[in-house]
């Protein structure tokens, strides 16, 4: 990702075909170490390709992508329908819950704001 992320600040700042060189500049820049053979593969796929249309394009196959979450409302929306049990399941959840949160705030004396 760095990669793509020094051949797009390449192009914003003029250049219409960066080589591996204005790359490594730029990477060299910030203290990052460059690959060749990871730079040279991302050179050579974006060598004469417009950065416009790669993003228009990489746009249009995330949005096809299903973002998911509906499984978690299902469930979530199943459990209150299973009795009088589930009350007592959820009470019991949570005092373990506040017993684990006590126990996960022992820093061992490192304290942030101490």
């Amino acid at each position: 990702m760095r990669y793509v992320a020094a051949y797009m600040l390449a192009v914003l700042g003029g250049l219409e075909n960066p080589k591996n060189a204005d790359i490594e500049k730029i990477l060299s820049s910030v203290g990052i170490e460059a690959d060749s053979e990871r730079l040279t593969k991302v050179v050579s796929e974006l060598d004469g390709k417009s950065i416009e249309e790669l993003i228009a394009s990489g746009r249009e196959k995330l949005s096809s992508m299903p973002v998911g979450g509906g499984a978690v409302a299902a469930s979530a929306g199943a459990a209150p329908a299973a009795g009088g049990d589930a009350g007592k399941k959820e009470e019991a959840k949570k005092e373990e819950k506040k017993e684990e949160s006590e126990s996960d705030d022992d820093d061992m004396g490192l304290g942030l704001f101490d």
